[in-house]
């Protein structure tokens, strides 16, 4: 006859199958938690290498637009200056032949145009320009992407910045404002740039 007062060494069933059930459950979790870190991680690797080439993409906007110049068939450096486009002369490849630059922003796209001159006499067709788009990733807005100032900017708070009428003939200082973001619907990772240039050819007209 068994001594009921012996006491059992081991785990029942159900007590194996509780303490398996807890560690799928912890390790559900813990993997998905290491989901969500290396998600975020991508994100945020991402929007950095994002906001990087935006950043030269802007910087090289500005130093194009300093150096815009007559065409190579006599025209004025500015030809359209709107709130989400913006075209100007300008020798983009120092090869000695002045490009006409157009920058758009359609959507979340901001898209670069060239047109080479050619011809005989000189000229930029229209149907030649080749496209690129340099990012897709701005935030769409009804805001302006491109402001336009006069030479007394930025003491003239009153007459700037210009209105459309006077952006031709008046525009001394362009400056241009991105709001990037690679996750658009993320308004918490957006991020905005912003950056100005004076036209060296109109300084002093």
């Amino acid at each position: 006859m068994k001594d009921k007062n012996v006491q059992r060494n081991g785990f029942t069933l159900i007590e194996v199958l509780v303490s398996s059930a807890i560690l799928v459950i912890l390790g559900a979790g813990f993997l998905g938690m290491q989901y969500m870190f290396s998600q975020n991680q991508v994100t945020a690797w991402r929007n950095y290498a994002n906001i990087e080439d935006s950043n030269l993409i802007v910087s090289k906007f500005v130093k194009e637009l300093r150096d815009a110049r007559q065409s190579d068939e006599g025209s004025y450096p500015l030809v359209a200056t709107g709130d989400k486009e913006i075209t100007f002369y300008s020798d983009i490849d120092y090869d000695g032949d002045v490009e006409r630059v157009r920058y758009t922003l359609s959507a979340n796209q901001l898209v670069k145009g060239i047109i080479e001159p050619s011809g005989g006499p000189i000229s930029y067709p229209e149907g030649t320009e080749t496209e690129t788009v340099l990012t897709e990733n701005v935030v769409s807005s009804i805001e302006p992407n491109f402001y336009y100032y006069n030479e007394d900017w930025p003491t003239d708070t009153v007459n700037n910045p210009l209105t459309e009428v006077d952006r031709i003939a008046d525009t001394r200082v362009v400056k241009v404002i991105l709001t990037i973001n690679v996750r658009l619907d993320d308004p918490g990772s957006e991020f905005t740039l912003e950056s100005s240039g004076q036209i060296r050819m109109l300084k002093e007209n």
